[in-house]
């Protein structure tokens, strides 16, 4: 699906995601992982510069296998509720310049756990059809309670009787991540995913290794 982000406006955004949440499909996972693909991205407050990365790693070891990043510029401001459409662009540069492409991938931000159902996650599963899942730091949108201190709890994420996905604690006494299905995915094979990815850490392995390389391209950047 081809988007012209360069001159979109708010309004033709919002237009944007209302079409592409007619074309999003939650699922079980259906497709057999062999690479999983994390991505993120980074940048500096108030400018327009954005270091973007996908790294991939064989599944289920979680063996790092590849990356690609770029450093490009957002065209479109910041608005809450719309940040894809500052990072979609920039990480579909990413996408495009990976030899092999993974057979799901977790973003750090939000899948349908989102106003309009449309975070990075659905938009750009969406716009690639690839099976993909929401891991943020933060919640966005939607009612859940915090889950019990111990590892491995989580708690439903939703609105009203509609389940958007959980919060999920990965090791004891920190905080939990926010995992919501994207494209080709649910809520429950979203998380049943997820749990398989993560180690010794807060964040899974493929948004963790992805912070890591975008913070590490940005700060050779700036040297």
């Amino acid at each position: 699906m081809q988007i012209d982000y360069e001159k979109i406006s708010v309004t033709a955004a919002t237009l944007l995601q209302k079409q592409l949440r007619e074309k999003l499909i939650l699922q079980p996972i259906d497709t057999d992982i062999k690479i999983v693909g994390g991505a993120d991205i980074s940048f500096n407050r108030f400018s327009p510069i954005i270091y973007a990365g996908i790294v991939l790693l064989s599944y289920p070891d979680l063996q790092p296998i590849g990356q690609s990043t770029v450093i490009t510029k957002a065209n479109f401001p910041y608005v809450p509720g719309y940040p894809a459409f500052r990072e979609v662009p920039a990480l579909l540069q990413a996408w495009e310049q990976l030899s092999r492409k993974p057979d799901l991938m977790v973003f750090d931000g939000h899948g349908i756990a989102h106003p309009r159902r449309l975070g990075v996650a659905s938009h750009f599963g969406v716009i690639t059809d690839t099976p993909s899942i929401g891991c943020a730091k933060q919640p966005l949108f939607g009612q859940y309670t915090m889950p019990d201190v111990t590892a491995g709890s989580v708690s439903p994420i939703k609105d009203k009787d509609e389940l958007l996905g959980y919060a999920f604690r990965t090791r004891n006494k920190v905080k939990p991540v926010f995992i919501s299905p994207g494209h080709r995915t649910d809520a429950d094979s979203a998380l049943a995913f997820m749990r398989t990815c993560t180690r010794a850490h807060r964040l899974p392995e493929p948004t963790r290794l992805a912070h890591n390389a975008v913070n590490e391209l940005r700060a050779k950047h700036q040297e």
